[in-house]
This record gives C-alpha cells, structure tokens and sequence, in this order.
C-alpha cells in the first residue's frame, strides 16, 4: 500500500517511519525548501517515548535529549506550589524527554532516509489539492524550484501540515482561522547555568498570559566547556483579548524588549537579565488553537497532528498525542482489509479522545493547579492538585497504569495480510 503524507514535521516523518515499520510504502512530502534544525523546546511524555522506542529510536533519542525528573510549579516568587516527578522517576517504564525541536526532527529524518531510501522525503513541494479516485487518491503539489507540477498517486493520503493544514482547508472550506486566547508567547533558547538540580521543569506564575516557562534540553555535563545547558524558556504576555503581535506572529523580540518584559519576575533561582542576552534569537508567537473537528477522515483521507487537533500547549501533549496518531493509524492499516474502513477505524479511535484534550487544554489542563494556586494565594491542598494532575492524565490516557500496561501499536504479522 502507497501512502502519500503531506507534510515533513515530527508528526509527518513519525508517521512515515510508522507506515514503513508496518509493512506500507510511505513517501513524504514538504513545502519547505529544506529541513533543518530549527526551533525551540519540546517535551516528549512517556506514552510518546514508548511509541519511538518501539520503532527502534530509544537509542537515538537518549543521545540527543535530557530525561527531566521534576515538574515543578511556582509562584511569581519563585517558590513551590506543587510538584510531581517525571518519567521513570514517578514509575513509568519509559522516560520523559525534553529535547531541541530541532535535534528532533534531524533524528528523525535520518531514521527515515535511512529506513525508506533517500528519496523518502521531498522538500520544495506546496501541496495543492487532492482528488480521490475509485482505487485511490491523487494530490497535486507545486514544485517551488522549478514552478512546475507534480502529481502523486497513492492509495492513502495522510495530511501531517500542521495547524494551517492546506489538506484540512479543502476538507473543512469553510472552517475559521485558528482561535486565540490573546495570549504571546516570547520562545528562545540560551546556555545558562542549572536551574534548581538542572533536571527540572518549572512552570510560574498562574493564569496564562502571566507564566514563565524554563527547562533544561540537553545535560549539563556533556554540554558546553563552560557546563551551561541549553535551557528552553517561555514567557507569556498579552496584547490584548484577540490582538495580533505586532509585525505578525514569529517577530523577533530583542534583547532589550526580552529583559523589559522579564522585569518584573523575581525568581532567585535564574538569571533571567543572563537568560535574554545569551539568546540568540527570541521569537513571539500567538497561543492558538482550533476547534474540534467533526471527523478526520474522508474516504482514503485523513488528518494527524496539528492538522488535526492543535491545541493549547498545557500539560506538554500537543507533539506527544501525534506520535500516538502515526502508530494507532499504522496499526489500523494493517489491521483493516480496506483502506477506507481503516481510516474510519483510526477517526473513531483517536479523534474523540483527542478533542477531549484540546478543549480541556482550552480550561487550562493540568496547569489548573496554578491558576488555582495564584487565586488561593498559595499552595493547594496536596490531595486537590493530585485529582486535577490525576484527571488530566487519564483524559490523555497517559496515567501510569495506561502507558505500562496497554498491548503495543507495533504491527506484528505482515502488513499485506491484516487480521480483522
């Protein structure tokens, strides 16, 4: 079975090393010109890690990323509210990772090059429109060198382009732009010194649009001669309930605006003056997200990822549940006799579950805690930010219980010959 993924992200090059580990003939198709290393800080939970660990990435993935043991949420002072542990510290039998998005996708596009051949992955190409045929669909694509077309035939077409998916705007014409909740987000990177034991995320403030967000993304002591890491950070502000950042979304912050803005905050335990010179670069962007979707698939159609279900980045699942995607709609290929009848399977498994974490992104998630804290004037009672942490992994089928014990994704007889 051919399978043409729009889109050359985590989501999409996951989804190819998924489909190919199950037997299916996937290529991959982006619109940038070329791939490369760019962007910020990301977190992979654990039911995200099971699933690249089970495609032979665990490896990989230790070499380039930091296992934090820590979640902890502090007020404007900088003193705790609450904490958790992280990973195998708090009983999974995977790891959480924090890594650089970028480090990221390099990884996993090697693994697909690799796995596939190295005409796998091709940049430069706009997806256009698709059609779908009696045995299959055809998309057409611009070719941004050379002006010219290009059509792919294939029996599966999986949009894996992000929240401005242009495979989601032929589906859904007539669909809203992208909501948001007024809420900038000033994003960068910058070697700093450890904050608190060096293996923590830290989360302060309360309600969004007044958080700073700081982890480390790669280890101390295998980083620079200096022993600073590179240190992940977030700030949020807002402009206004629905105003656009000035000169549009991804404009460069300066230093100077970045040490303004950071002002205010009072944390002892980071240079947050340090943290904004040694950026390299700062970028704001909008918190968005859209509403759920009715269904994702359409006949040999479907939508993964931020095409399908992005969300506000509470709780750090937004990346994680689209590498659950990739191996559930893998699974469901091999599992199904007919195209059609897999998809549809694959909408009826993810798409509700996943809905149900956008809009409880949209009530803050997990980060409810310190909302709550913020307007309690401290600290909660323990057993009170236990259920709202406990709920919220349930919701994400993410509880400790459900990652250890859930039979794997990993397709194993021949994709050709699927079981009901």
């Amino acid at each position: 079975m051919k399978v043409t993924v729009v889109g050359g992200g985590i989501a999409g090059l996951t989804c190819a090393l998924s489909l190919h580990a199950a037997g299916f003939e996937p290529r991959v198709r982006e619109a940038a010109r070329k791939v490369e290393a760019v962007g910020v800080g990301i977190n992979l939970l654990p039911h995200a890690v099971r699933e690249l660990s089970e495609l032979g990435l665990d490896r990989e993935l230790a070499s380039v990323a930091l296992p934090p043991h820590r979640l902890s949420y502090r007020d404007r002072t900088g003193e705790a509210v609450w904490e958790e542990p992280l990973g195998r510290a708090a009983g999974y039998h995977w790891p959480q990772y924090s890594v650089h998005r970028g480090r990221l996708q390099m990884l996993l596009l090697t693994a697909v090059r690799e796995r596939l051949g190295p005409d796998s992955v091709r940049t430069g190409l706009r997806f256009q429109r698709f059609e779908q045929t009696p045995g299959g669909v055809r998309a057409h694509f611009l070719d941004r060198s050379s002006g010219l077309p290009v059509v792919d035939d294939a029996d599966v077409l999986v949009g894996a382009d992000g929240i401005d998916s242009a495979v989601r705007a032929q589906l859904f014409p007539h669909e809203s732009p992208p909501k948001g909740n007024g809420v900038h987000m000033w994003r960068a990177v910058a070697h700093h010194p450890h904050v608190l034991d060096g293996r923590s995320i830290v989360v302060a403030g309360g309600t969004p649009g007044a958080k700073f967000v700081a982890y480390p993304i790669e280890d101390p002591a295998t980083a620079a001669a200096t022993g600073d890491a590179l240190v992940n950070w977030v700030l949020e502000v807002r402009h206004g309930p629905s105003a656009p950042p000035p000169d549009g979304p991804g404009r460069r912050v300066t230093a100077a605006e970045a040490r303004a803005g950071l002002s205010s905050w009072q944390l002892p335990w980071i240079d947050l003056t340090t943290l904004a010179e040694r950026s390299s670069a700062i970028f704001e962007y909008p918190m968005l997200d859209r509403d759920p979707l009715p269904r994702w698939s359409f006949g040999r159609v479907t939508l993964l990822g931020d095409a399908a279900h992005p969300m506000f980045p509470m709780g750090m699942n937004g990346g994680s549940q689209s590498i659950v995607d990739t191996r559930v709609l893998a699974w469901c290929l091999a599992r199904e006799h007919e195209p059609v009848a897999a998809l549809r399977r694959y909408d009826r498994m993810r798409r509700p579950a996943v809905n149900a974490i956008v809009l409880a992104n949209r009530n803050l998630g997990p980060e409810e805690i310190i909302a709550r804290a913020e307007e309690h004037g401290g600290a909660l009672p323990g057993e009170r930010a236990e259920q709202i942490a406990t709920h919220y992994r349930r919701l994400a089928g993410a509880t400790v219980a459900d990652v250890n014990t859930h039979r794997s994704w990993t397709v194993r007889h021949p994709a050709a010959d699927p079981t009901p």
